[in-house]
């Protein structure tokens, strides 16, 4: 992470919308061990760097990866017994990231609206903000079923911003995943980054969005421009 100082926001955004895995719970590292382990019980050894390609992308994006080491029966079976496998860390519990609840508490006594913009599919999608107990803080889901095309496209945040009823250009969005900032990018949003397993490289940080190291800065920031106008 880069210890240059992250330029302070213009104005308070109207809207806030996160990204969910990776952002708001620690599940990258839940699925990248879940993969690993499925993988392993149906017969495949496969380095766990190559389960980082999912991070922030959609299944059919997941399977066209899967597509270069395996054949779709094989998908499918990989797929199905990841699916076991996330559901039952999911019920267990996933941790959040730092500052999380923080933010959303802080936001929440702000009165600044919340959405959610998330690959995950419905109902897990709900149902994973539901188990961690962050459902309530959030005016609407929208997940990656819900819009034909999935991130890097604009689509689910434009989706969002309509949903919660915040023009995009008004809206701030958080992300970890680089497919997701270029969405949320595309969808005119503000934008700040807080990567979790996947580090932006050169070609992303040229994009000019806000990179910072955790939700705790994020809020820092968002103070900061209320205590400018105060």
């Amino acid at each position: 992470m880069s210890t240059e100082p992250v330029r302070p926001l213009s104005e308070l955004p109207e809207a806030v919308i996160f990204d969910m895995d990776g952002l708001m719970l620690d599940s990258e590292r839940a699925s990248v061990r879940c993969w690993s382990r499925a993988a392993a019980e149906v017969g495949l050894r496969i380095e766990d760097a190559y389960w980082l390609r999912m991070v922030g992308h959609s299944t059919a994006a997941c399977q066209q990866v899967l597509r270069e080491r395996m054949d779709d029966a094989r998908i499918a079976e990989l797929m199905d017994r990841c699916n076991v496998l996330y559901d039952a860390e999911v019920e267990a519990g996933l941790p959040l990231r730092p500052g999380i609840v923080e933010l959303l508490q802080w936001l929440q006594a702000q009165g600044i609206p919340r959405g959610v913009a998330t690959s995950t599919r419905r109902p897990r999608a709900p149902h994973k903000l539901e188990t961690a107990g962050l459902l309530p803080y959030f005016h609407s889901v929208t997940a990656g079923n819900d819009v034909a095309h999935p991130k890097p496209a604009p689509d689910i945040y434009l989706l969002a911003a309509q949903r919660i009823g915040v023009a995009p250009a008004r809206c701030l969005a958080l992300e970890d995943s680089p497919a997701g900032v270029r969405a949320a990018l595309d969808a005119g949003m503000t934008v700040i980054q807080v990567p979790d397993l996947v580090a932006p490289d050169a070609a992303q940080r040229a994009l000019g969005h806000r990179i910072v190291g955790s939700l705790l800065d994020v809020r820092a920031l968002l103070a900061a421009r209320v205590a400018s106008t105060a």
